[in-house]
């Protein structure tokens, strides 16, 4: 993985790791575009509060805000998110590869002790 690309996943990972955070992108991509004061009335935290949640979740590349009149919008970046889901797939896939190579070991091993039996 490219340190361009590892660098962004770390930030989606530190950015997801706050459950307001994840609870903040599920309304959002609920409801496809919101204001912070939106948001915060749906949950039980400050308006500053979920500015600032909001701010580590645009700097991860997860949601980004624009301006309608005198209101800033948020709304759900799916990149980010699908290049981190990608990441932890070949991640999952090297696993099972990894675990299916020592199950082949362990089934070799016990078909040669039965058959010294």
């Amino acid at each position: 993985m490219t340190d361009e690309r590892s660098s962004a996943v770390d930030s989606v990972l530190v950015a997801l790791a706050d459950p307001t955070r994840r609870q903040l992108l599920e309304l959002l991509a609920a409801q496809g575009e919101a204001t912070a004061t939106t948001l915060a009335e749906r949950l039980p935290v400050s308006r500053q509060a979920v500015v600032k949640h909001l701010t580590v979740l645009d700097a991860a590349g997860l949601v980004s805000g624009g301006r309608v009149g005198r209101e800033v919008r948020y709304a759900v970046r799916p990149a980010a998110l699908d290049t981190t889901a990608r990441w932890m797939s070949a991640l999952a896939a090297d696993w099972d590869q990894r675990l299916a190579a020592i199950k082949r070991v362990a089934e070799a091993a016990e078909a040669a002790e039965e058959a010294d039996r």
